[in-house]
């Protein structure tokens, strides 16, 4: 029995994210963020509830960062402290997964299994339904190609070189992105023909995409009211199921911090990077570990709030400037966390041709399927799949580029931008020219989409030729031991 494609690349996918796993099967965690995210579920696990620094945890970390709780409100040195700055589902999910394998080193292994299998590896087969789906009102299917531009899109997503090595971090991207394209896939189905049963489990799946990061929560609000403006009082029924989901922990955050708290507490301390007077509107280290040391979760977040309104008035012609650099942070190389890990000697030393070689495998794709994505979206029918499609840049975007910005924020954008770029190859330069000569407001999209491609290009550039002196230090004799920070 033939086995259909889906199925095909979802096994191709696994095994090519297995490769990097295995290859590192002794490789504990790094960076702040992971240390956060596994505090919090051995702290579930235990039952002890979403807790963390734990004086075991603090004995751990105490020569990297000095925290001192022993005013903190609640605080229980065994246990450690109640808090909301992170959103709950990931933990939640690792803590699932730490119940299976045990607390012991090789938790971290079978939580990168577990998301290669389960997370990493469905966003292939999740890619190729929807750009079936997303196709289905334009004429591809009809013409034979609909089918093509889904598998193309697909084989993109699965051998996408970044997403192979996610499954590697303990991260709540590897959560965030399958639930974000099943999110989109459902509102294309319901966009078709809204089902009773469906338009419930699309609102509730989007409240389990906010309850993971709480920076989607626009984008769900919009497509809701999309949904709304397309069938009436039916969609209803995904705001209802949205709003039942990620209220509980609402009222759990507003209950532990006495005032109303969504769902976390992060907002403060991102605005205080984005804007801080050292700071170019991306993560920062320097200015990063400033707010860590209050403990109170709600007080950090108003502090943050408060200094960041304060960095604005001090340099109010500062605002469109860092919004500016945040969008091209956003559409940046992905070579930042290359960089990171390289330089503080995590992977030893390469040769200059093996680094280089190592980069442009890396880096490359995001540059091809970008241009790709964007040449393609002239060709696309101006359709509710469209808008939905527009829906999710715009409302995604804005957040990072109005607070924090970094490249791997567009890692979300990936299955969808693979998507255009598979149907701007289906397409080719023939039907881009005929496009041209078809209208004038063609024409314009066409130059649109023709200076967008022009505007990445200048940004890659200005980015390299930024970080000249950094590269030069990395293809160095000694360039696995610069120690950048992160």
């Amino acid at each position: 029995m033939k086995m259909s494609f889906p199925a095909r690349i979802y096994f191709i996918a696994v095994f090519l994210r297995m490769v990097p796993i295995l290859l590192t099967r002794g490789l504990g965690i790094g960076l702040d963020d992971m240390f956060q995210y596994d505090m919090l579920a051995r702290s579930l696990a235990s039952g002890h509830g979403y807790r963390w620094y734990a004086r075991v945890d603090l004995d751990r970390l105490k020569s990297y960062v000095n925290f001192d709780l022993s005013s903190a409100q609640g605080y229980d040195p065994k246990y450690g402290l109640y808090t909301s700055f992170r959103a709950p589902l990931y933990p939640v999910f690792l803590a699932f997964v730490y119940l299976l394998s045990g607390m012991g080193f090789t938790r971290f292994l079978a939580a990168r299994l577990v998301q290669a299998v389960f997370l990493g590896a469905p966003l292939a087969p999740l890619t190729y339904f929807t750009a079936l789906h997303f196709f289905s009102s334009s004429g591809l299917s009809e013409q034979g190609y609909g089918e093509k531009t889904a598998v193309i899109a697909a084989w993109l997503v699965a051998c996408y070189p970044t997403l192979l090595v996610y499954p590697l971090g303990l991260g709540t991207e590897n959560l965030f992105f399958v639930l974000l394209l099943a999110s989109i896939l459902l509102l294309l189905i319901n966009i078709r023909k809204p089902a009773f049963m469906l338009l419930p489990v699309s609102g509730a799946l989007l409240g389990l995409t906010t309850l993971t990061r709480s920076v989607i929560l626009p984008f769900a609000g919009a497509a809701i009211l999309f949904l709304f403006y397309l069938h009436g009082k039916k969609a209803v029924w995904a705001g209802i199921a949205l709003i039942l989901v990620i209220t509980p922990w609402v009222i759990r955050n507003s209950l532990l911090h006495d005032r109303l708290t969504g769902v976390e507490t992060s907002l403060g301390y991102n605005l205080y990077l984005g804007y801080h007077p050292n700071g170019n509107g991306s993560f920062v280290f320097g200015p990063s570990l400033d707010l860590l040391t209050i403990m109170d979760d709600a007080r950090r977040d108003e502090i943050g709030t408060q200094k960041a309104i304060g960095f604005i008035k001090q340099q109010p012609g500062r605002f469109i400037p860092l919004a500016i650099e945040r969008l091209r942070f956003f559409f940046g190389l992905e070579k930042r966390v290359l960089m990171y890990f390289y330089s503080n000697n995590l992977i030893g030393y390469l040769p200059k041709p093996a680094l280089l070689t190592l980069a442009a495998i890396l880096l490359l794709p995001f540059v091809v399927i970008s241009v790709s994505a964007v040449l393609g979206l002239p060709l696309l029918k101006w359709d509710a799949q469209t808008i939905l499609f527009l829906l999710l840049f715009v409302f995604y975007l804005l957040p990072h580029v109005f607070i924090l910005s970094e490249d791997r924020f567009h890692l979300a954008l990936v299955p969808f931008l693979a998507i255009l770029a598979a149907r701007s190859w289906i397409g080719g330069f023939q039907e881009l020219r005929t496009r041209w000569y078809a209208s004038n407001s063609r024409k314009w999209l066409v130059a649109l989409s023709l200076l967008c491609v022009c505007l990445l290009l200048l940004n890659w550039g200005t980015e390299l030729a930024r970080d000249a002196d950094k590269i030069k230090i990395l293809l160095g004799p000694f360039g696995n031991r610069s120690f950048f920070p992160y």
